[in-house]
């Protein structure tokens, strides 16, 4: 899938589960969804010349090249749905605990969900270098600044990961079958799709998009600031 097909549907999942997930308050409501939504694009850090490798320049390029090497190449061990969300969230449960390296982590995840949301977004400072580093670490600290902890980032690397692993599980490339690719690699596609067709492109990206919105109206306070407003509307027709 493309990447903003799997920054959508990131948001998507961390909207819909928005009443299971450890976080109270809207601000970490933001940071949860929002956390998510980045983390759906983090299995293709094993691609140099990918959204995830490019954003911050060398600081992401580098450690891509290695996780590349390290994962058996593109769409095997980051694209493992037993390995990869387990690796990813052992190295941010270790970031939890303290606020600077969660700070790192919030802001990988803010900054790959602003450079793939990029064409909704006025201007083109989120695809810089420099641009995505500072909108990404200060939004990053503002949630941070007005929530706890945020001691359920594993979780939501894990969630994230594995709706990007589903996302590509039904293009034709397909994924790696857990575990199992260790010893034969082997790859499971459910559908003979194709990454970036009019299909991903017109019917599930905007759907990725309306569900996102429905979930964030639905399971937040958004539901009790516009239920007035759209109440007084239906009233004029």
């Amino acid at each position: 899938m493309l990447g903003h097909s799997h920054a959508l549907s990131g948001l998507a999942a961390g909207a819909a589960t928005l009443p299971w997930a450890p976080v109270e308050g809207t601000v970490a409501q933001v940071a949860w969804v929002a956390a998510v939504g980045g983390f759906a694009m983090l299995p293709d850090l094993d691609h140099t010349g990918s959204t995830v490798s490019d954003m911050w320049g060398p600081v992401t390029d580098v450690p891509s090249g290695a996780i590349g090497r390290l994962a058996g190449g593109h769409r095997w061990g980051t694209h493992d749905a037993v390995l990869a969300p387990l690796a990813f969230g052992a190295v941010a449960l270790a970031a939890a605990n303290l606020f600077w390296s969660s700070l790192v982590v919030m802001a990988l995840a803010i900054g790959l969900a602003l450079r793939a949301l990029h064409f909704v977004i006025p201007g083109r400072a989120e695809n810089t270098v420099v641009g995505n580093l500072l909108l990404s670490f200060g939004a990053a600290w503002l949630l941070l600044d007005h929530s706890p902890q945020p001691m359920w980032l594993p979780v939501a690397v894990g969630l994230g990961v594995l709706t990007h692993v589903v996302g590509d599980l039904i293009t034709k490339q397909g994924v790696p079958l857990p575990v199992l690719w260790l010893a034969r690699r082997k790859r499971i596609a459910l559908t003979p799709m194709r990454t970036g067709t009019t299909l991903e492109k017109a019917v599930l990206a905007p759907l990725f998009l309306g569900v996102a919105v429905w979930f964030v109206y639905a399971n937040t306070g958004a539901r009790e600031a516009l239920d007035p407003y759209l109440q007084g509307l239906l009233s004029l027709g």
